[in-house]
């Protein structure tokens, strides 16, 4: 899932839970305030749930709807609006049996609405981003594309509490993606009420989990989660309310946490290095890579792999990470994390590792400049480095364009704009070099993987290679139950994005943070939306 710089708690944690914390105000009873106050660097850009891409809004999604699954710890799933589920012997076929829940105006959730959902999501007319994801249910591809009607989607209600789901090709992850927002169900009825204004604001949707948002214009900074009373489980749900301001510059943010506004805040740079000593400092490993995408598209010197590879090489990441960003961050293998995916022990990040990929190598890349210029005719080139306008980003811009203007020839000029803009104009290719960064949405190579074919629409420099494609389809096809061969595809085609560089990337994310208080149960588990607020509490 697409996030910021600074959004660097909550994706695929090397940690399988942890403890948050709270104000810990005692009430008029005498007893602990079931309510915590919650920092976020980005405001909520939608809670339609058809078109969500970042992380921010994905993280409000998870609290206040829940899908048939949920995450737990240790990479394992626990019931949500499924109590039970079953895999057909071909592992084709999934049988999601649901609980009577309900939404938050007291109607039931059905299997009806999952099949409305999910066709809704895959409909061309929705422009989903996140439509690609559900590429191997049945005939979504050909939905997607316009060839076939979204009720040719491999969903089906089978009355009323019975989804069954058909594949094209056996995805043993399936039960980690069901968790995921993209794949909520929705309440029809509320989004035929508001029409293209559905998700807009807190008032215009329909909540089926543990909270329910409220105070969210559209607009503003600041929004909170209100204990959901229908909620199928709201006996078990303690907290009364999460509040969340978010707050842009770190700094700001720390003061309101020292003088006890908020309860949690993320820390970077010199503010990191300055707190480690505190008793509160702690640092939470995510499954996360912050990256460089070249617009091959729109500039023609970018489609030359010498210049890209010159770029690549002449990015010093170590300092990067302990000069720079000094947040945990670490230097990266590759683009897909290390200690995300294991298979037969070995870690992917290992085995697909590139020394030229995320090297640093000053002299070397002066000469291939050089080479690549050459090459396309050119004696100079002059390019805009954009990413989103939060503290984090512009000091990794500002280092980015440091490092790349020591190639003799080549003039960078940063763009930081705000978040939602600069997402906007990667989309439609409106930028020659970006910084993105990608929190896995489930624990499998894929999830980085698939952002760089050809025609996803995550790929906004449109790199493209065939053999590339080639082998990720493959292990989506003919060699996806066969979980070594599938393996193999996927580090050969890490291998062929590295040695192209298709893109650079430039450190791992950590987060380091100050937590103080005493609200435990809060846990973060292996996907980028999933806190868990439903088992948190004020001791």
């Amino acid at each position: 899932m697409k996030i910021n710089s600074l959004a660097k708690l909550g994706g695929v944690a090397l940690v399988t839970g942890l403890i948050l914390a709270g104000c810990g105000s005692k009430s008029s009873q005498g007893t602990k305030k079931q309510e915590v106050s919650w920092m976020t660097p980005s405001a909520i850009s939608t809670m339609d749930t058809s078109k969500m891409i970042d992380l921010y809004s994905a993280q409000v999604a998870n609290g206040t709807n829940e899908g048939l699954l949920r995450m737990a710890k240790d990479n394992k799933v626990d019931p949500g609006v499924a109590n039970s589920y079953n895999v057909s012997k071909d592992g084709k076929t999934w049988t999601f049996n649901l609980r009577h829940s309900k939404w938050n105006d007291g109607t039931p959730v059905t299997a009806k609405d999952f099949v409305y959902a999910w066709q809704r999501t895959v409909k061309p007319k929705t422009a989903s981003q996140y439509a690609y994801i559900f590429a191997n249910i049945k005939n979504a591809a050909k939905i997607n594309a316009g060839k076939m009607s979204p009720s040719k989607l491999g969903v089906k209600a089978d009355g009323d509490y019975k989804f069954v789901v058909t594949l094209d090709q056996p995805q043993s992850y399936f039960k980690f993606m069901v968790t995921q927002p993209e794949f909520f169900p929705q309440n029809s009825k509320t989004v035929a009420k508001y029409g293209s204004d559905y998700g807009t604001n807190s008032t215009k949707n329909s909540y089926n989990g543990p909270f329910i948002l409220k105070g969210w214009s559209g607009t503003n900074d600041t929004w909170k989660l209100v204990k959901n009373s229908k909620y199928w489980d709201a006996k078990k749900v303690k907290l009364d309310q999460v509040n969340f301001q978010a707050v842009k510059t770190p700094s700001t943010s720390l003061n309101s946490f020292n003088s006890g506004k908020l309860d949690f805040t993320t820390l970077s740079g010199t503010l990191a290095a300055n707190n480690k000593n505190n008793k509160d400092y702690v640092v939470f490993p995510q499954a996360s890579t912050t990256y460089m995408e070249f617009n091959t598209k729109k500039i023609p010197a970018l489609r030359n792999v010498n210049i890209r590879k010159a770029m690549g090489l002449a990015i010093d990441k170590k300092q990067m990470v302990n000069k720079v960003m000094q947040g945990g961050d670490i230097a990266p293998k590759g683009f897909v994390p290390a200690s995300m995916a294991k298979h037969n022990g070995k870690d992917f990040a290992d085995q697909a590792y590139v020394k030229a990929g995320t090297d640093y190598n000053l002299k070397e890349a002066k000469a291939l400049f050089a080479k690549g210029l050459k090459q396309v005719g050119k004696k100079s080139l002059s390019l805009t480095l954009m990413g989103a306008d939060d503290d984090d980003t512009k000091r990794a811009t500002e280092f980015v364009q440091s490092q790349l203007t020591k190639l003799p020839g080549l003039k960078i000029t940063n763009s930081n704009i705000p978040f939602k803009s600069k997402l906007t104009k990667m989309e439609n290719q409106q930028f020659d070099i970006g910084l993105s960064a990608w929190i896995a949405d489930y624990p499998d190579p894929s999830n980085f993987l698939d952002l760089m074919t050809s025609n996803n629409s995550y790929n906004d420099g449109k790199w493209s290679n065939k053999q590339y494609d080639a082998l990720i389809k493959k292990s989506e096809s003919t060699d996806a139950n066969n979980e070594t061969a599938r393996w193999n595809d996927m580090v050969q085609a890490e291998k062929i994005l590295m040695n192209q560089q298709g893109l650079v990337p430039l450190y791992q994310q950590g987060q380091a943070a100050l937590l103080k208080g005493s609200v435990k149960g809060v846990q973060a588990f292996t996907t980028s939306p999933q806190y868990d607020w439903s088992k948190a509490y004020v001791k």
